[in-house]
């Protein structure tokens, strides 16, 4: 009896000990918060379980958004043993151990073993191969979390063996009902303190966290239990005293990087000056290299505005040389103005697709020989062999513009579209191409 008051005693302690995201940890699935994506009526997830048919599942998305909870609950849904290994701390040994573990007990008849592989992606291809027949025999049910891309960072053979599910940042709404259900909550959250959450407050702190419920509940306790007044009016103000600055989720190498880079050229691309502003500041907080944001600003000036507008190519090389020199945090200035003349130039990309074509020609076509009238004529025979005969300089001809065949076939490769400067090349293209055939 002493020894289960004991127990029981010890258990409670523990429990205050943790963090109040941790003890506010749902216990059903009906508890749980978000993903309904995933986990919603008629979704795959659930079909899984309604049918009793989960195999490996790989969990993938940003921190704070369940997956581990979630894991734990696919666990008791499943009637499987529980086993958490993280790939940052522990290696092969443990793993085997673990595997052998759950064999046995199959064996045994003592069920089904779900195994929670926290940060799958930083075990290493023997450590991932190792789960493999495992996996394959259905001795263990597999659950791997990562917030890196699986199909980048896992070895194919778990991935074709796996579920994907992705999971997405939690919804304002979402994390405003976690945190009044921690400040109701007598047991496990903040209940048995007098607490009135403003309106103000609950927006910012849902705001705030960008999705991360640890992240919002973490901010939550700090303001309670620093706060010694009772009954404690929560406020905008203590919120904001209560949340460390936000570290800009951005893995310089990983998803966040390509996808923020796609966000930027595309809002740049569709002439939306908001938009691209808002992922420059994004890969900026995030740390990025300013020489990468300033190669795609020049890639973009040639490839989406080209002729339609010259001086943007200009102004993203000069924006790259001011960069160089200024650094940051000046150099955003410059970033800035540059982003928001090229998202409001005219756009073109007919230089674009005339390169293509023509390369493809090249690959893909008989290759044409140089006509004979301009080939090289500067060396001692090129005369004998005819090289150069025939051929017009072009300045001679009163508007600069010689009746000549350049390429011996009849090709067509430039398209200029009708917008900006190349409105006006077109109008050119049209009596220079003219005369070219002698029109």
């Amino acid at each position: 009896m002493s020894k289960s008051l004991f127990d029981a005693a010890e258990a409670a302690h523990f429990q205050q000990a943790q963090p109040l995201a941790a003890r506010m940890r749902p216990q059903t699935l009906e508890e749980f918060v978000g993903q309904q994506h995933l986990l919603g009526e008629g979704k795959l997830l659930r079909r899984l379980l309604k049918a009793d048919r989960l195999g490996s599942v790989i969990l993938f998305g940003p921190p704070g958004t369940g997956k581990t909870t979630l894991a734990r609950l696919l666990a008791r849904a499943s009637s499987s043993e529980f086993r958490q290994i993280s790939a940052v701390t522990e290696g092969v040994k443990e793993l085997r151990e673990i595997l052998r573990a759950a064999r046995d007990r199959l064996a045994s008849g003592g069920g089904k073993t779900l195994l929670f592989v926290d940060e799958i992606h930083r075990f290493n291809k023997a450590q991932q191969d190792a789960l493999l027949p495992d996996v394959e025999e259905g001795i263990v049910t597999l659950v791997g979390a990562t917030t890196a891309n699986p199909f980048f960072s896992v070895i194919s053979a778990l991935v074709s063996r796996s579920q994907i599910f992705q999971f997405e940042p939690l919804n304002v709404d979402d994390i405003k009902t976690l945190l009044r259900r921690a400040l109701r909550d007598p047991q496990r959250g903040l209940g048995r303190h007098d607490v009135r959450l403003t309106d103000e407050a609950l927006e910012f702190l849902a705001q705030v966290c960008d999705g991360d419920a640890r992240r919002a509940l973490s901010a939550l306790e700090i303001g309670v239990m620093s706060s010694d007044e009772r009954p404690l009016e929560f406020t905008r103000e203590l919120a904001e005293q209560s949340v460390q600055r936000k570290a800009v989720a951005y893995d310089a190498d990983g998803d966040a990087h390509y996808d923020a880079a796609s966000a930027l050229i595309k809002s740049l691309r569709g002439s939306d000056p908001d938009a691209a502003l808002y992922w420059l500041a994004r890969m900026l907080e995030g740390g990025e290299d300013v020489r990468f944001l300033c190669r795609r600003l020049i890639i973009l000036a040639s490839e989406d505005i080209g002729n339609a507008d010259p001086q943007a190519l200009m102004l993203a090389v000069a924006a790259m040389q001011a960069c160089e020199f200024v650094g940051l945090p000046e150099c955003q200035l410059t970033l800035a103005q540059t982003v928001t003349y090229l998202a409001c130039a005219p756009k073109s990309n007919a230089s674009t697709v005339a390169i293509d074509q023509a390369r493809r020609d090249v690959r893909e076509t008989r290759l044409l020989p140089v006509p004979i009238h301009l080939r090289d004529a500067h060396y001692r025979g090129a005369q004998q062999l005819g090289h150069g005969a025939g051929y017009e300089y072009a300045h001679d001809a009163t508007d600069g513009v010689a009746t000549q065949d350049y390429l011996g076939v009849d090709r067509t490769y430039y398209q200029p579209v009708d917008r900006g400067f190349e409105a006006e090349l077109a109008r050119r293209l049209v009596q220079i191409r003219a005369k070219l055939k002698g029109q």
